[in-house]
């Protein structure tokens, strides 16, 4: 079987161009000391773990909400508010102070030396199920088309996001090759919609091999992505 050149290489974000868990650990803490100060009954009621665990719970009845973390957290929030009287008008801003901090990422060492590099041989864009800003983060200019599950109403690992994107470039799905740090959401979805399929597997883990998973490539950094990437354009025929 012939293998396709590439023509579009679309991204994963969280955990894939930069790691996300000490962001988001940072931006609820300091959440919280926002709600402390302009919503003290929320602040002084539940702690940063116990909004999450209703966050959940909310997610268990309205599992809809998988696709827009943003609104998830916003409408438990709205509840939480609404238990103890606190005054609503202050929602909003606590959503914006987290948007800002959440978006205080640092992308790996590896990613901004490669990513023109690739920019040059391929299209690039992005989809994902996180709600990061790259206009805010100031990485942008380096993707065509970039899909949230928020826009497009469904989350990875549902075909259709892949699919929609690659229908928004113009490219087929054979031609486009999906990184992305998540076995399930990332490399099965993508291969389910037609794509290619890196796993970016930046600590040694096997559990691919558990999970029954074959990405098309294990890449554990952006220069061995570049070098596989590399490899497919000289070695694939169209």
């Amino acid at each position: 079987m012939t293998s396709r050149r590439p023509l579009a290489l679309l991204f994963d974000l969280d955990d894939t161009l930069w790691p996300i868990g000490p962001v988001i650990a940072a931006a609820e803490e300091s959440w919280h000391a926002w709600l402390a100060e302009r919503a003290p009954r929320v602040a002084q009621a539940f702690s940063v773990a116990e909004l999450r665990v209703r966050r959940m719970a909310l997610l268990e009845r309205r599992p809809e909400l998988i696709s827009d973390l943003y609104q998830l957290r916003r409408e438990a929030l709205e509840e939480v508010f609404a238990e103890l009287g606190e005054d609503p008008a202050h929602i909003e801003g606590s959503m914006r102070h987290f948007a800002v901090q959440r978006n205080l990422v640092v992308p790996f060492a590896d990613v901004l030396p490669v990513l023109p590099l690739l920019q040059g041989m391929l299209r690039l864009g992005v989809i994902t199920n996180g709600n990061a800003d790259l206009e805010v983060i100031g990485m942008d200019h380096h993707f065509e088309y970039a899909l949230s599950s928020s826009q497009y109403g469904r989350a990875k690992p549902d075909p259709g996001i892949f699919q929609a994107a690659c229908a928004a470039m113009g490219v087929a799905p054979q031609d486009a090759v999906y990184v992305g740090d998540d076995l399930r959401l990332d490399v099965q979805g993508a291969q389910a919609a037609g794509l290619r399929a890196v796993w970016m597997n930046r600590h040694g883990s096997t559990a691919h091999l558990a999970a029954g998973v074959t990405p098309d490539a294990i890449c554990a950094t952006f220069d061995e992505l570049l070098a596989w990437i590399r490899g497919q354009m000289q070695d694939s025929r169209a």
